[in-house]
C-alpha cells in the first residue's frame, strides 16, 4: 500500500510540474513581439555606380553604406515603412586654412 501511495503522489507531483513548465513556456512565447517582415521594396534613388558595400542594424533603423556615384554615404531606412530616414555624407576633412 505505500508503494501505491509513493507512486501516486510522485505522479501528482509530475503532473504539476508538467503544467507549470507549460504555461510558463506558453507566457514568454505570448509575451515576445513576433518580428515585422519587410514586404516593401525599396528604391534608394542613388546615382548609377552606387554599389552598397554593407548594411548594419542601427537601434530600430537599419544603416547601408554606399559607395560610388559621388562620396560615401550612409543612408538609414526604416524597415517598417521601406522609407529613407535620414543620410550621412562622409568627404574628406576640411583643408586646412591657408595662412
Amino acid at each position: 500500500m505505500r508503494l501505491l501511495k509513493a507512486i501516486t503522489i510522485g505522479m501528482g507531483l509530475l503532473i504539476v510540474v508538467a503544467t507549470t513548465v507549460l504555461v510558463v513556456v506558453i507566457a514568454q512565447r505570448l509575451g515576445r513581439p513576433e518580428p515585422v517582415p519587410i514586404e516593401t521594396a525599396l528604391v534608394l534613388n542613388e546615382p548609377s555606380g552606387t554599389r552598397i558595400v554593407g548594411v548594419a542594424a542601427a537601434g530600430d533603423r537599419l544603416a547601408a553604406l554606399l559607395q560610388g556615384g559621388g562620396t560615401d554615404r550612409i543612408v538609414l531606412i526604416d524597415p517598417r515603412t521601406g522609407s529613407v530616414a535620414g543620410r550621412v555624407e562622409l568627404g574628406d576633412a576640411a583643408p586646412p586654412p591657408r595662412p
